[in-house]
């Protein structure tokens, strides 16, 4: 076998990298520019040179790159060595980080005094448990809500800060708090030989760490270390990784520090940026050929990208045809944004597109509800990926206090909310109330249910008197559920507001029926809508694909649409403090421009309706930052050009 096999194909760049064998590699790759092939044949050269496969180990983040990987290795391993039995029986270790720390830790279980098959919590068990750790320590899980108080160990731990750190750094009271559920919990993961997530990483760290064995073996094991999307691993991650490394720092990370869109869930751009003072003989290969993208497509990303200080700098381009321009529309409100979305996506489809090879991006979860409820107007095939918006918890919670105010024998809308947000109503307590038992409530019991009843009653008058949308607003208030998630004050809380606001958007337009009619029509439509996108998830046909900008990364499509590009929007304000990350916003849209192939569409409104309030928007700042060359304007009806009022409508350079 000759080197040219699997060198065959390669740029200069790409085949640098993989010829590179000793000492530390970081290839900071663009977009679309081939960084697993590089890592794939990069282990292939590895076998080729003589290092066992076994010595080998490539890590990432998800179980889906990490199969994917996984496949081509083994591919690429049985072509170029089809012969060699002792090869394909001793394959390299491709896994995520998770993966990784599960196996070490069942394989050296007893150094860390663990059970060979100890219990993984998942985050709701880890939830109860610290609400009974709260508990244990003597505070109230309402004043320390334990969700909260779980974020807070969950990002310490991903910090790699150990509970003795955290508890000598603690300033603050809910700190101190937190230092001693912490304990409590820690002490209960044991007694139940459990792990919780994050100690799949932490506790791998601690053996790494802590015993000279388990790591010098592991060194031995591991000669030739990859990390695959490097610009997401976090502190703990970044030492696991340094750990098993040793001395010789035979170590390949791959990523784009452009693509670093996870800092709120503790990724460290550090780790990218003092990669070289970290691994001092560290050689850098810049990959900048984009293989995916029309040059249109990759001159506006590079437009907005190079307005960021704080990256590595480098220029991607492309060999492919020039392409077409980004088409820019502005609707006058997002019901328009989204009409022209479905009928541009309709329109591509009719001319030969692929539905499943067309994408519809935006940046928070409620933006999927009007574009869904387009789609379905014109009966465009749609999938949404995540959670779809009328299942969403918090939305199913605040229409079952609807449903059960206007109809009090709904007991399967009093199952689920009659302890949520919590009440302290137990399950004894809440058969005896669907089964009509109250008297058999001792005082206590009752007098939680009787605070439940005077909710729904409240509910019950406001919704037969006041327009809809302000019924949802004191549903959110009434309720406690509003309340609950602010106190959270997670990410994710914080979007499950967001996701309320635009009910109260979508109940603002039945606001001049009568109010007992506008009720009846919001639930009915909540109800066909879920029951036809129940469907088309069963049929998981070919079809437009709805996602958030972070579901996308690592996909790539023919036709990217990108919508709600509006001041506070896209940029980002977030809910809790107003402030925006501008650099990682716009790596989030660089990430958008970069998974299209063929064609990009923009688009945004002049006023959208938010909390039921009809606002009116400026278009987002990232828009400025791209060429005027590479962008035309286009009408509802899909003409275009540069002379349709572009220049007025948004200012680009």
């Amino acid at each position: 076998m000759t080197e040219a096999s699997y060198l065959e194909g390669l740029n200069d760049p790409q085949k640098q990298a993989v010829l590179h064998i000793d000492g530390p590699l970081m290839v900071l790759a663009g977009a679309g520019s081939g960084k697993t092939r590089v890592i794939t044949h990069r282990i292939v050269h590895l076998i080729h040179e003589g290092v066992a496969p076994h010595n080998i180990l490539a890590v990432t983040f998800t179980n889906k790159s990490a199969q994917e990987m996984r496949e081509r290795v083994e591919k690429q391993t049985r072509e170029n060595f089809p012969s060699e039995r002792a090869v394909m029986d001793s394959l390299p270790l491709v896994t995520t980080f998770h993966s990784l720390g599960v196996r070490l830790l069942r394989e050296f279980h007893d150094t860390l005094g663990l059970r060979r098959h100890f219990t993984i919590y998942d985050r709701s068990d880890s939830q109860k448990v610290v609400k009974a750790a709260i508990e244990k320590c003597g505070y109230n899980p309402k004043e320390f809500e334990p969700r909260k108080i779980l974020s807070m160990i969950s990002r310490a731990k991903g910090d790699a800060v150990t509970p003795l750190e955290y508890k000598d750094a603690a300033n603050s009271y809910p700190e101190q708090v937190t230092t001693e559920v912490w304990e409590k919990y820690e002490e209960t993961l044991k007694a139940e030989h459990a792990l919780d997530f994050d100690d799949l990483l932490a506790k791998t760290l601690l053996l790494l760490r802590e015993y000279k064995h388990v790591r010098e073996t592991l060194q031995q094991r591991f000669k030739y270390i990859h990390v695959d999307e490097y610009q997401d691993t976090n502190r703990v991650q970044f030492s696991i990784v340094e750990l098993l490394t040793g001395e010789a720092h035979n170590i390949c990370v791959v990523g784009d520090i452009d693509q670093n869109i996870y800092s709120w869930r503790g990724a460290d751009i550090k780790n990218v940026l003092q990669f070289e003072k970290h691994f001092p003989r560290a050689t850098t290969i810049l990959l900048e050929e984009n293989y995916r993208s029309t040059q249109t497509i990759i001159a506006a990303s590079n437009d907005i990208i190079e307005k960021n200080q704080n990256r590595v700098k480098k220029t991607v381009f492309t060999n492919n045809h020039q392409g077409e321009k980004l088409s820019l529309y502005a609707g006058m409100t997002g019901y328009d944004e989204a009409e022209y979305v479905a009928l541009a996506a309709k329109s591509l489809i009719e001319d030969g597109a692929e539905p499943s090879s067309i994408a519809i991006l935006y940046r928070t979860n409620f933006q999927s509800r009007s574009l869904e409820e387009a789609f379905l107007n014109f009966e465009v095939p749609y999938q949404l990926l995540g959670t779809k918006f009328f299942e969403r918890k918090e939305v199913k919670d605040v229409l079952s206090y609807l449903r059960l105010a206007l109809n009090p024998g709904s007991n399967a809308d009093l199952t689920r909310i009659i302890n949520s947000p919590a009440r302290g109503i137990g399950k004894v307590t809440m058969l005896k109330v669907i089964e009509g038992n109250r008297a058999d409530l001792n005082k206590g019991a009752l007098a939680k249910v009787m605070v439940f009843d005077a909710i729904t009653e409240d509910i019950g008058k406001v919704a037969v008197e006041k327009p809809l949308s302000d019924t949802i607003k004191f549903i959110m208030q009434r309720s406690g559920i509003e309340a609950k998630l602010k106190d959270e004050g997670t990410e994710e809380s914080l979007e499950r507001i967001e996701n309320l606001r635009e009910l109260v958007t979508l109940a603002s337009r039945f606001n001049e029926t009568d109010p007992s009619e506008a009720v009846e029509q919001l639930l009915e439509t909540a109800a066909l809508q879920s029951d036809q996108d129940e469907l088309k998830e069963k049929e998981e046909q070919n079809a437009v694909r709805l996602m958030t900008i972070h579901a996308a990364k690592g996909l790539e499509f023919s036709y990217v649409f990108i919508t709600g590009l509006e001041e506070g929007l896209f940029p980002h304000e977030r809910l809790d403090d107003g402030k925006t990350d501008n650099e990682e916003e716009r790596r989030l849209f660089y990430v958008a421009l970069t998974r299209a192939e063929k064609k990009i569409f923009l688009t945004y409104a002049h006023m959208r309706t938010i909390f039921g309030q009809q606002k009116v928007n400026l278009p987002s700042s990232f828009l400025n930052d791209i060429s005027k060359k590479h962008v035309e304007m286009v009408e509802p009806g899909g003409g275009g050009g540069e002379s349709s009022g572009y220049e007025t409508t948004v200012y680009l350079d």
